[in-house]
């Protein structure tokens, strides 16, 4: 099976697993992933945040590591055509990358031309911020997330930290902890076999 192109939308303060362990994982199996962010150029590296549970109301964030870019921004918007898939990672930041109408123009693409679209934790803020991408879905996301996406038409699904799920094209997860059960249904997705001997 020829390898997937897989768009990876990031900002500063993405979550750092929702980077490292899907792009390893995804790189492994013999996909190509490109990591962008809006401004910036491959060699660049971003600040990653952690994200996590430790009994507060809500989680808590911590730097992580830095994470290099492999894709320069401009670029890759110029060549939309040749990704099977865009995969909007969590953390904070898809809250100001999706204001960016660049980012906009880039998921719609994959939208309009019904291309899969993977996103994990606060990445289903990006989609929200285009019309009609989550109009009519079923999304899992981290539940701080489950008013914009019934304001936006979608389903909230109430997922457990392991789990993701899939409405046609569209696979979602909670957050991190969910990143086994996520890859391996964008897998299924991209139509790649895993198979033991």
């Amino acid at each position: 099976m020829p390898a997937k192109k897989i768009l990876m939308l990031t900002g500063e303060f993405t979550e750092e697993y929702e980077i490292f362990v899907y792009q390893q994982a995804m790189e492994a199996v013999g996909h190509i992933v490109h990591v962008v962010c809006p401004d910036k150029n491959a060699g660049d590296l971003i600040k990653t945040s952690l994200h996590d549970f430790e009994g507060d109301q809500t989680y808590t964030e911590k730097p992580g590591h830095h994470a290099l870019l492999n894709k320069t921004f401009s670029e890759a918007e110029k060549q939309l055509e040749q990704y099977h898939a865009v995969y909007c990672a969590g953390g904070r930041g898809p809250e100001y990358i999706r204001t960016d109408k660049r980012v906009q123009a880039i998921v719609r693409h994959f939208h309009e031309n019904k291309k899969p679209i993977f996103t994990i934790c606060h990445g289903v803020q990006i989609l929200i911020a285009v019309d009609g991408v989550v109009r009519g879905k079923k999304v899992g996301a981290l539940a701080a997330c489950k008013a914009e996406v019934t304001l936006a038409g979608g389903t909230y699904i109430d997922l457990s930290p392991t789990e993701a799920y899939v409405d046609g094209t569209m696979v979602s997860a909670k957050g991190w902890t969910a990143l086994a059960a996520f890859i391996r249904e964008c897998l299924k997705v991209l139509g790649t076999e895993i198979r033991h001997n």
